[in-house]
């Protein structure tokens, strides 16, 4: 495949956007939804829990995480104007009901108050943030004492492999992700999945993914 095609796929995946945006963002629910459940299911949501998530897509999985416990309140957040007005659109029933907000950021600063979700989680975003340490440094902030963070990404070898990954991307594992996770910020477990998976180029492919959880110690 020519590199500028390479290109258009990665630059689709950091932000849908323009005319191939809605349906590549389709693309990506259903090849990272079992990623999206894996992360939820490790959240150990709570009745009443308010939850944020960054980079949500188009958002197909808001009905499989409302539905895990009683009154939970969900706010995501996007880089992508076209994904905030397709979550919207798609969640619509969520958004009326006061359950659920969808709201766009600049990828670094996160506009919520100090101490404000019981969980947050975030898939296949990481390779895009433009300054980790900052972001995490947010995400602590916005997130209460013992709360959890959990963090779901495609392994870096399985992701090198990918030709469209050499444009934009930063790759992690387990290894990297102890690099940005600060105090009072704790990893407390790590688990990994294999999946087989259409690729963005075509190709069938097994994938490794990991969700690292990570708590939010007391001090």
């Amino acid at each position: 495949m020519e590199n500028e095609k390479l290109k258009e796929i990665a630059s689709q995946l950091r932000q849908p956007h323009g005319a191939k945006g809605t349906e590549m963002a389709e693309v990506m629910n259903d090849t990272n939804i079992k990623m999206t459940y894996h992360a939820i299911d490790q959240l150990k949501i709570n009745d009443n829990d308010s939850i944020l998530e960054l980079g949500h897509g188009n958002c197909g999985h808001l009905g499989y995480l409302l539905q895990q416990k009683a009154n939970l309140k969900y706010q995501g957040l996007e880089i992508s104007d076209l994904m905030q007005q397709s979550a919207q659109e798609l969640n619509e029933v969520f958004v009326n009901s006061g359950q659920a907000s969808f709201h766009l950021y600049d990828g670094l600063g996160i506009p919520f108050q100090d101490n404000s979700f019981d969980r947050i989680f975030t898939v296949n975003t990481i390779y895009f943030w433009a300054d980790p340490i900052h972001l995490m440094g947010e995400l602590c902030r916005v997130l209460k004492p013992n709360g959890i963070l959990n963090i779901t990404f495609a392994d870096e070898k399985f992701m090198a492999e990918l030709p469209f990954t050499q444009f934009g991307f930063e790759l992690y594992d387990m290894e990297r992700i102890k690099t940005i996770v600060k105090p009072p910020f704790k990893i407390v477990s790590s688990d990994s999945q294999t999946e087989t998976i259409k690729s963005k180029t075509g190709e069938s492919v097994n994938r490794i993914f990991t969700t690292a959880t990570i708590t939010k110690e007391v001090q």
